[in-house]
């Protein structure tokens, strides 16, 4: 199945958020909100910061 997808270029519909909206992707799974499959935006890291 992977080898078809990447031989016909299936890609998977994606929903990109930042990582301080984490909280509002976990809340909007259970309401059926969620169309895509969430993709954490790791450049968003450098924002949150680390103690």
């Amino acid at each position: 199945m992977l080898d078809f997808c990447a031989e016909h270029n299936v890609l998977p519909n994606c929903e990109m958020i930042d990582i301080g909206d984490i909280n509002t992707a976990f809340k909007r799974m259970p309401a059926n909100e969620v169309k895509y499959r969430f993709v954490i935006d790791m450049a968003s890291m450098r924002e949150v910061a680390i103690d």
